[in-house]
């Protein structure tokens, strides 16, 4: 995680495969997956030029609710992001928001911090999912 809260892990696989591979890691966990927001098809739709950049969003009211008990807005960074992106030399990203930092963003109290705990562990493990061997 870098100071802004975001972590930022290489993909071993494709765009369109990353976020295949996200998808069926959120659905094996039961995670909605509420839409994916593809920048490229936006920018081509005003005739401007952008390398493969695509946000998934996701969540799961039991994950997500004890953080916006302790402090509705929360709400602003919930559902979870996952940006799936490809640079300039063709590399594959995966980027997203650290659950603990948003925890400390928000000031979120001690009770809500397992529940922070719990979603930066499976949000990781989504992470690894979508991007590994």
């Amino acid at each position: 995680m870098d100071s802004s809260g975001l972590t930022t892990l290489p993909s071993h696989h494709s765009v369109a495969d990353t976020l295949d591979r996200l998808s069926a890691a959120l659905r094996a966990k039961g995670v909605h997956e509420f839409a994916r927001i593809d920048h490229a098809a936006g920018a081509a739709e005003v005739g401007q030029p952008l390398r493969p950049t695509t946000v998934v969003i996701f969540g799961n009211p039991a994950a997500g609710t004890p953080l916006m008990q302790a402090d509705q807005r929360i709400g602003l960074d919930l559902p979870l992001k996952v940006l799936v992106w490809q640079d300039e030399a063709g590399q594959v990203w995966l980027t997203y928001g650290d659950p603990m930092w948003l925890a400390a963003r928000y000031s979120l109290d001690d009770k809500a911090a397992p529940a922070a705990q719990r979603l930066a562990a499976v949000l990781a493990g989504f992470a690894a999912a979508a991007t590994g061997p």
